[in-house]
């Protein structure tokens, strides 16, 4: 699914400059479309960034999203962490007991409530990112698409109900051979966390990858300062290009 250029950026250009060791700039070889945001417009306006964490399951995505938080509030940049599912709602209740393995539910529905579970987060989403606060995602529509395309499920089906939900200002995904995530702690609580299924999800985000010209890839084998330093540096011209007034989008 597209997530759109950055304002004022020219197809084919990087957004950020520099090579920087660990981490895979995806060129986009098809963009799909993306509108501006409900109620918004092309206009500046200073607003928070959409930086959003994806990956297999003990990719490391949780950690990174901590650091990160606590690198922008140590620069006075207002900043909070948000996960998907949020299993604090009332359909997020029903998702967490379906991947605690304590309830049942066929592919199609769950994929639908973990797409109702962003939905009914939209609305707030805008307005905080509107107050000029940044978002640091774990999760969200990429690992919905991802996980239930491994399950055999039509790719555009999945996609279909993302479709106008707000686009992220940057994805950045946490590359890590699922062997070696299989391998770290916790491992195998919850129900998609079984090997050969995660090898059928790590196929769908290269797929998706190549959907979306704002993924940057990164080597989740490294240190984990390293990969935070990786994000960092990408994640700061982000955040003040949105500063400037890049306008909101949606999912297309």
């Amino acid at each position: 699914m597209g997530a759109g250029r950055p304002l004022g950026a020219q197809a084919g250009q990087e957004s950020v400059p520099g090579s920087i060791p660990g981490v895979k700039r995806v060129a986009s070889a098809q963009r799909l479309e993306v509108g501006v945001g409900n109620g918004g417009s092309a206009a500046f306006s200073s607003r928070g960034a959409f930086i959003l964490l994806e990956g297999l399951d003990r990719s490391g995505k949780t950690s990174q999203c901590e650091r990160l938080l606590a690198f922008l509030t140590d620069r006075q940049i207002p900043a909070e962490i948000w996960r998907y599912p949020d299993r604090r709602t009332t359909v997020g209740k029903m998702i967490s007991s379906y991947l605690s393995k304590k309830s049942e539910l066929d592919d199609a529905t769950i994929h639908l409530l973990f797409a109702a579970n962003r939905w009914e987060k939209r609305e707030e989403m805008e307005a905080r990112l509107r107050s000029g606060c940044t978002l640091i995602v774990d999760r969200y529509s990429f690992s919905g698409i991802a996980f239930s395309a491994a399950k055999g499920l039509d790719l555009d089906w999945c996609k279909a109900p993302e479709v106008g939900l707000i686009a992220p200002d940057a994805i950045f995904y946490l590359q890590i051979p699922p062997e070696i995530a299989a391998g770290r702690g916790q491992y195998g609580e919850e129900r998609y966390e079984r090997l050969s299924f995660q090898k059928l999800v790590a196929k769908q985000f290269e797929n998706l990858m190549n959907d979306d010209g704002r993924w940057h890839v990164i080597d989740a084998q490294k240190g984990i300062d390293e990969i935070q330093r990786h994000i960092q540096e990408l994640s700061l011209p982000v955040i003040e290009r949105c500063h400037q007034g890049a306008p909101l989008l949606d999912m297309r």
